[in-house]
């Protein structure tokens, strides 16, 4: 089956790292209720067996594991945890990931590192070896990145994060058509601002004097226009993945915005120069 077909959900197996909270724990739920059989993965136990049970509440099939995705051998080892439980794997979200907010000139080598092992090594490895197995196993099957709307451009203090989305979205790109003739779709998922845990973890990875001012769950310097709940992604991805498509957006306003700030760079930078005074303006006032 190509990629762009429709698919039948129903019996199918998905892994979803980083699936204890925010948009990964919303899209096990969602791959569930659409007759998926789900594992999750994540570093902490708690949220997981909360996802996990809930799942199996409302009838559906859940299973878990726990660990890092930075791991040595860790996606081989969630990839054969999924043939234990399930008997195999159809598709695969890498999701794990967090954001810092600082400038590239405050950041130690080592947070630079910490951040692309996370957000763009630990989800290029997950989905190669995902691709392998389906491959060798000659099935198709679906690999989903979770990229950014800051994937397509950036903000001040979002250097590092923003480029290990624009990584992943190149990335998933190459696959796309490096897999495409074997039936293994592949698809980069750009959400906007999404109210979740995501913010407070940047608030405390950022470190002292850095870092989003979160309300609500989402930084209030956000436009309102640009939130969204991690439903909306969620369903975004359930579609996706009965209909291949090769970028999942969920606001269309946000991929209008990517659009112009990627055609007309000196109004995006000239905003962008704008932004960073304004940082530096409360960072001055104690906000």
């Amino acid at each position: 089956m190509k990629p762009g077909l429709g698919r039948q959900l129903q019996g199918r197996r998905i892994l979803i790292t980083g699936g204890g909270t925010g948009i990964g724990a919303a899209t096990a739920r969602a791959c569930a209720a659409a007759g998926m059989q789900v594992m999750l993965s994540g570093r902490r136990l708690a949220p997981l067996e909360k996802v996990v049970s809930e799942i199996r509440t409302s009838g559906g099939e859940a299973s878990m594991r726990v660990g890092d995705v930075v791991a040595p051998g860790a996606s081989e080892q969630l990839i054969d945890a999924m043939g234990e439980d399930f008997g195999g794997i159809d598709a695969v979200f890498a999701n794990a990931g967090y954001g810092i907010e600082k400038p590239v000139l405050d950041a130690t080598p080592e947070e630079i590192r910490r951040i692309f092992d996370v957000n763009l090594v630990a989800a290029i490895d997950l989905m190669r070896a995902t691709g392998l197995r389906l491959r060798e196993e000659n099935r198709p099957g679906h690999l989903l990145g979770c990229a950014s709307i800051l994937g397509k451009f950036t903000m001040p203090g979002y250097g590092l994060y923003s480029s290990t989305k624009a990584a992943l979205t190149h990335v998933c790109r190459s696959m796309r058509c490096e897999l495409y003739d074997d039936g293994i779709a592949v698809s980069s998922v750009h959400p906007v601002t999404t109210r979740t845990e995501f913010f407070e973890v940047a608030q405390k990875e950022s470190g002292a004097g850095h870092g989003p001012v979160v309300k609500d769950g989402v930084p209030t310097h956000a436009p309102r226009i640009f939130v969204q709940s991690a439903d909306v992604v969620a369903r975004a991805v359930v579609k996706c993945l009965r209909r291949p498509r090769a970028e999942v957006w969920t606001s269309s306003v946000g991929r209008l915005s990517a659009g112009i700030f990627e055609l007309v760079p000196p109004v995006y930078e000239a905003m962008l120069r704008s932004e960073m005074r304004r940082k530096r303006r409360e960072a001055g006032s104690g906000r």
